[in-house]
């Protein structure tokens, strides 16, 4: 099959590119670079199968003659990271929103399958732990921005499941918890990659809050191919997935973890959310995902544990500050 997949030289997106490809597949990637970066997708960059687009996914032109020309749509274009939500809200907003409905627009004009990625932000504040996909939303008010992240990616879900009832589109959601891997930049607030290159720098680990709150980290490796696995399954149509590993492990636990693995002189030190940030930020406790849904549907189940991963991110990025270094 041939792919369009938007946001594709981003972190996610350049992983899936690199298995379609093994797939035998033809992937054009569309891309602005505002977050994204051509280097994540160095291994294939020649790759015969592959064509790139340098523009932006609101640029409706463009869009139009490449899903025109492509079997299926995968929608990863995105504003993503705590630190670019709240420094650049506006943009989030945007491009969030009005990029999700020209893909699920043009969709629909062309009769194509849309993948829409979406995130376990949208749970916001929920207590019910697992988060299962049809419990109740919580989000913060609206005067702190660091909900309208969460509040853009679940009017994308709204607007996906309209378009598949109003308009029979074949739409696909899955809700991305904490991706993790190689390339994964740390500019935006991811905190694995951040945590790593301090360790290997002999920096200080800096952890926000009391480092109490948990989150579980999947390897992209085990997302890519269950992304197209969901494309593939007819029952998955108009669903929301989660897309993650119950593996919980506290923001501590994370940079003990990652000092273990790296060594070195790094000590822990903790920031105040509103010097990491800003003033009143609010974040969750816990978020785990409940996987039952999607291992029902699709089979999912993840195979590289969080200590592999993290290990592939440290030789990674070990490998990439000799490069910078020799530079």
């Amino acid at each position: 099959m041939k792919y369009l997949i938007t946001g594709g030289a981003g972190f996610i997106g350049s992983h899936i590119v690199e298995y379609l490809l093994k797939e035998d597949n033809d992937v054009v990637v569309l891309d602005d670079l505002s977050t994204g970066n051509m280097d994540n997708l160095a291994p294939v960059r020649n790759h015969s199968r592959l064509h790139t687009v340098e523009a932006e996914v609101l640029n409706e032109t463009v869009m139009d003659r490449l899903v025109s020309e492509c079997d299926r749509i995968i929608h990863l274009a995105a504003a993503v990271g705590v630190r670019l939500i709240i420094e650049d809200p506006v943009h989030t907003i945007t491009i969030n929103v009005q990029g999700t409905e020209m893909a699920l627009k043009l969709a629909r004009r062309h009769a194509r399958p849309v993948f829409i990625a979406s995130t376990s932000e949208v749970y916001g504040k929920g207590l019910h732990i697992p988060f299962v996909e049809e419990a109740d939303i919580v989000l913060g008010p609206t005067s702190k921005n660091r909900w309208s992240y969460a509040c853009s990616k679940a009017l994308d879900e709204f607007l996906a499941l309209a378009y598949v009832r109003q308009f029979g589109v074949q739409a696909f959601i899955a809700r991305f918890f904490n991706t993790i891997g190689p390339r994964q930049t740390g500019h935006y607030g991811m905190v694995v990659p951040r945590f790593v290159r301090q360790a290997l720098r002999g920096k200080p680990i800096t952890v926000y809050g009391d480092g109490n709150q948990t989150r579980c980290f999947c390897n992209v490796l085990d997302v890519a191919p269950a992304v197209i696995e969901m494309m593939d399954t007819e029952e998955t149509v108009g669903e929301v997935i989660n897309l993650g590993n119950d593996e919980e492990v506290t923001i501590n636990a994370l940079a003990e973890r990652i000092l273990g693995i790296v060594g070195g002189p790094s000590s822990i030190v903790h920031v105040p959310y509103e010097e990491a940030y800003q003033p009143g930020f609010e974040d969750m406790e816990r978020r785990v995902p409940s996987i039952e849904k999607a291992r029902r549907l699709i089979g999912f189940e993840p195979k590289l544990s969080l200590d592999d991963t993290l290990a592939q991110i440290v030789e990674f990025e070990r490998s990439r500050l000799h490069q910078e270094e020799d530079v």
